[in-house]
């Protein structure tokens, strides 16, 4: 399919979710199948690929980054490595359906693509830590629109028989970015070739540019106009997810905790100007009475909140299981192989009361798993109870594999209108990245209240995150009632 491909006429109200290639029972061609078709593999790679390139750079660089330091030095501004990325990112995803309906899933990946690829090589290139630096905020800018436009492309992209797997691949590749993103920077940090790493991931930029020019629809030439941008939310939420992201890098104490405080008033404020706002980041229809959207971010949010464990699981293992670096590096990625595991069989159900029924359940699962994985900490742990740590912690991801997909499609279908469809898609990504930088601050936080103990810290950490996915139960439940409602 080029950029002239009849694709480009689904995008009238009328027939909204449906695809030019949407014919046939869905049955035969809904499957796994159907997506890695000849008539949609180079989509699905796509939408894929994106994501995937995003979410493996984060871990990339966080097992390369003492060879950096150690090569080009900057010791002390470690912290901002990530924290460019991250703001950048956030602001960078705000803006991905108005790029979309101004340029097209085709142009607008092109972008992405090429963004991302030229921070990638300034980073490869960078003499200085400050280079560096510049280099990942650009890697940000382009890697916010690849991460956002793998969900709100998959509307106009695929038939709607395809959109719940398509939804669960994207979001599979956020855990296949914790598997490979840790092994795959240490081995090139091992080599010695951490410049080496940077020019992977522009080579592979550049080729998954090159596929989305010629595979995806262009411009359909029948949408609104592009709405102004939302100047004040956009400020608020940049500013809010600076904030989350240096109350992880000033000394632990009063500092920290009103750095979480201001960042919780920014993202108050981001909502009050939302709702007010005659241009808005999240689709208009999230912020009314009954409308069901706010409480599936909500949710997909707490799912964020229990991913971010990961962070310091690694430590743990280490410090309370003895074990290897390496080791420890796949000890922190089991939730995420619960996670992508799960999803491979959720998106196969095939009943209304299946998927509502995973929605509910998913947030109990995640906290039964947080929890007992608390209860299981102690120093000096033997073999056995850090077997225990990782099933226990795979069980915990299940519960995000289990309902994420459905929840991914539920968004999308949210609104018959096309613009604003592509803008709740785009949302989930949004959510994801603010929920990211505010449970990153507040994992960092209880980690250092346990003080020199690491045991205590590990419970602080592991307690505190999962009184908050215990919110999710209410908000999956919300998100169900008021789903019911408005169908009627």
């Amino acid at each position: 399919m080029t950029e002239s491909s009849p694709a480009q006429t689904a995008s009238t109200p009328s027939d909204q979710g449906r695809h030019p290639a949407d014919t046939g029972p869905p049955a035969s061609s809904g499957g796994w199948g159907g997506l890695f078709s000849r008539q949609f593999a180079a989509q699905a790679s796509i939408l894929a690929g994106g994501v995937a390139l995003y979410a493996m750079n984060l871990y990339f660089t966080a097992a390369l980054l003492p060879s950096i330091v150690e090569d080009i030095g900057g010791a002390r501004y470690y912290a901002w490595v990530a924290t460019g990325f991250l703001i950048s990112a956030v602001i960078s995803a705000m803006l991905v359906s108005r790029l979309l309906a101004r340029l097209g899933p085709s142009r607008a990946y092109l972008a992405g693509f090429l963004v991302f690829a030229g921070g990638a090589g300034l980073t490869a290139a960078s003499p200085s830590i400050e280079v560096l630096i510049v280099g990942r905020v650009v890697q940000g800018l382009g890697g916010g629109l690849m991460a956002g436009l793998g969900y709100a492309v998959i509307r106009t992209a695929l038939p709607e028989r395809l959109w719940t797997r398509a939804a669960g691949l994207v979001s599979a590749m956020w855990g296949v970015g914790t598997l490979v993103g840790p092994s795959l920077g240490g081995l090139f940090a091992e080599l010695g070739l951490w410049r080496g790493a940077y020019l992977l991931l522009l080579a592979a930029a550049v080729v998954l540019a090159v596929l989305a020019r010629r595979s995806l629809p262009g411009p359909s030439g029948t949408g609104r106009a592009t709405e102004p941008l939302p100047l004040a939310s956009l400020l608020l939420l940049t500013l809010a997810a600076a904030t989350f992201s240096i109350s992880s890098t000033v000394p632990r104490g009063w500092a920290t905790v009103l750095c979480i405080v201001l960042g919780l008033a920014l993202l108050a404020g981001f909502v009050l100007a939302e709702r007010g706002g005659a241009a808005t980041v999240l689709p208009k229809h999230t912020y009314r009475r009954g409308n069901h959207l706010k409480w599936i971010y909500l949710t997909v949010a707490v799912y964020c909140t229990g991913v971010m464990t990961e962070t310091f699981i690694p430590l743990f293992g280490q410090e309370l299981g003895g074990l290897s670096p390496l080791a420890a590096g796949f000890l922190g990625a089991t939730v995420s192989v619960g996670w992508t595991s799960a999803q491979l069989f959720s998106v196969n159900m095939g009943s209304e009361r299946a998927r509502e029924l995973a929605i509910r359940c998913g947030p109990a699962v995640l906290t039964a798993g947080l929890l007992a994985y608390g209860l299981l900490q102690t120093g000096s742990a033997s073999g056995g109870r850090v077997l225990l740590w990782a099933l226990v912690l795979v069980a915990g991801g299940t519960g995000i594999g289990i309902a994420f997909p459905h929840l991914s499609v539920t968004a999308m279908r949210s609104t018959d209108d096309e613009a604003e469809g592509a803008k709740a898609a785009a949302g989930l990504n949004t959510t994801q990245l603010i929920a990211f930088s505010v449970s990153s601050a507040l994992a960092g936080t209880l980690v250092s209240i346990g003080g020199d103990s690491t045991l205590d810290g590990a419970r602080y950490m592991v307690f505190g995150l999962g009184a908050l996915t215990v919110f999710g139960t209410v908000t999956a439940a919300m998100s169900l009632r008021r789903g019911r409602a408005e169908a009627r």
